[in-house]
């Protein structure tokens, strides 16, 4: 890693590191938890990036009030994501792709609100990476059947919510079914967002809550990108009875569900800061979708016309980025968007940038040291070309990883314990 730029480098770290803390679960969950019922439990179910820190945080609550004893339950989170606990037991299992535990633990959650008591309060702990943590297929669809689809939208260049659509039609715990599984048992959401508007059924594909998407919708999807599923994947996308409920279904009408954290809050935690730098800042959004490398080119535009007219400003945005895989190098949209910017910018003098996944990994193969993303300087571009390196050849490949890597320019600090989407910030400093 060059030491040139150093400051800058720090400045944009100190804005990660801010939008990260704004949504820690240690943070951001215990405000919002309800009292143990009378004469009854709390069963805790949930699934995500987050979970463990979701988890760690719900039980230290209720053992400082002397009710743990009353809180029982689990909750699903990545491999190399969970952390100690006393009560709530932490289940570790595949993401992006779901394995064998995401299966095991998704029929466990099923059942465990099946059992809950009339007195029981089911509390649900959602946040961004459940929909592949829970994989409950439904009849006549495989494990390998709905992983092998999963690969495929992965590389698709589908966005996430065309994703879920697809992956809430073919399970049995997805899109408000496991709110049905309650059996109208009360049933809490504490969820903390990851998604473009916040949209309780598609964070985590939206287990408790009813779902607005349809499986004509899901067989739409696999023809707008030209995927043609195996015969029972298309067929169980043809049969009525793995439709889910609607918003307003009876049977989800105990199910309550509230945000936690929401990415928003994250970019503006972290505007706070840039402020007192001295910036001023245009939050272009908190939920952008699109190809990496076009919202990057975008941004450098809008950097450079801010450079041109002598504005000090910090351009910040979230979202989830997509990118269509076409070559066999790795590295996740946050890392292609700064590959995509570092090129777009061509060096200018005075602009720098980071995008990192606020999970603390993007793309990357599942391990839990995967990059979060990466930064951008001015002499990015020259520090890769004296050493032999082209820009445009690691985009078209799809190595931003490797790109970064090679100029010591890869932001790793590991899993964060939360999952607020991807943050991006450009600073322009004339």
């Amino acid at each position: 890693m060059t030491t040139a730029f150093a400051a800058e480098r720090s400045k944009l770290m100190k804005y990660f590191e801010a939008a990260v803390s704004a949504a820690h679960p240690s943070s951001c969950v215990p405000p919002h938890l309800p009292d143990v019922p009378g004469g009854g439990r709390i069963i805790v179910v949930g699934a995500g990036k987050a979970g463990a820190a979701m988890a760690q945080a719900t039980e230290r609550h209720y053992i400082a009030r002397g009710e743990g004893e009353r809180v029982t339950g689990f909750v699903t989170t990545r491999h190399g994501f969970g952390l100690p606990t006393e009560i709530i037991e932490i289940v570790e299992a595949g993401h992006p792709v779901p394995d064998a535990n995401s299966v095991s633990s998704a029929r466990r959650a099923l059942e465990l609100v099946a059992s809950a008591g009339p007195d029981d309060l089911i509390l649900c702990l959602m946040s961004g990476g459940a929909s592949a943590l829970w994989s409950a297929p439904v009849d006549g669809v495989t494990f390998d059947m709905k992983q092998a689809m999963t690969k495929s939208l992965l590389r698709s260049g589908a966005r996430i919510s065309e994703m879920n659509c697809v992956r809430k039609h073919l399970s049995r715990i997805k899109g408000g079914r496991l709110a049905a599984a309650a059996a109208g048992r009360e049933m809490l959401t504490l969820a903390i967002s990851d998604v473009p508007h916040d949209s309780p059924d598609a964070i985590g594909s939206g287990p408790t809550v009813g779902d607005t998407t349809t499986l004509a919708e899901a067989r739409a999807i696999l023809a707008l990108y030209n995927l043609t599923p195996p015969p029972e994947i298309a067929r169980a996308l043809q049969d009525p009875g793995n439709e889910t409920p609607l918003p307003g279904s009876p049977a989800l009408a105990r199910s309550r569900f509230v945000l936690a954290a929401r990415p928003l809050a994250s970019m503006q935690a972290a505007a706070v800061l840039a402020k007192a730098d001295g910036y001023r800042v245009d939050i272009l959004g908190d939920s952008l979708e699109g190809e990496a490398r076009d919202v990057a080119a975008f941004h450098a535009a809008m950097a450079k016309d801010a450079m041109r007219r002598g504005d000090r400003v910090a351009l910040m945005s979230g979202g989830e980025l997509t990118v269509t895989v076409r070559g066999e190098g790795s590295g996740g949209p946050n890392q292609e968007y700064a590959l995509g910017l570092a090129i777009a910018l061509g060096g200018a003098n005075g602009i720098v940038g980071i995008a990192c996944d606020t999970d603390g990994t993007d793309g990357g193969i599942g391990r839990a040291d995967d990059p979060a993303g990466a930064v951008v300087l001015p002499d990015t571009v020259t520090r890769a070309q004296a050493a032999g390196m082209d820009t445009v050849t690691f985009l078209n490949e799809n190595d931003s990883t490797a790109f970064f890597r090679r100029i010591g320019d890869l932001v790793m600090p590991g899993p964060t314990q939360t999952n607020v989407n991807d943050f991006r910030v450009v600073l322009v400093d004339p």
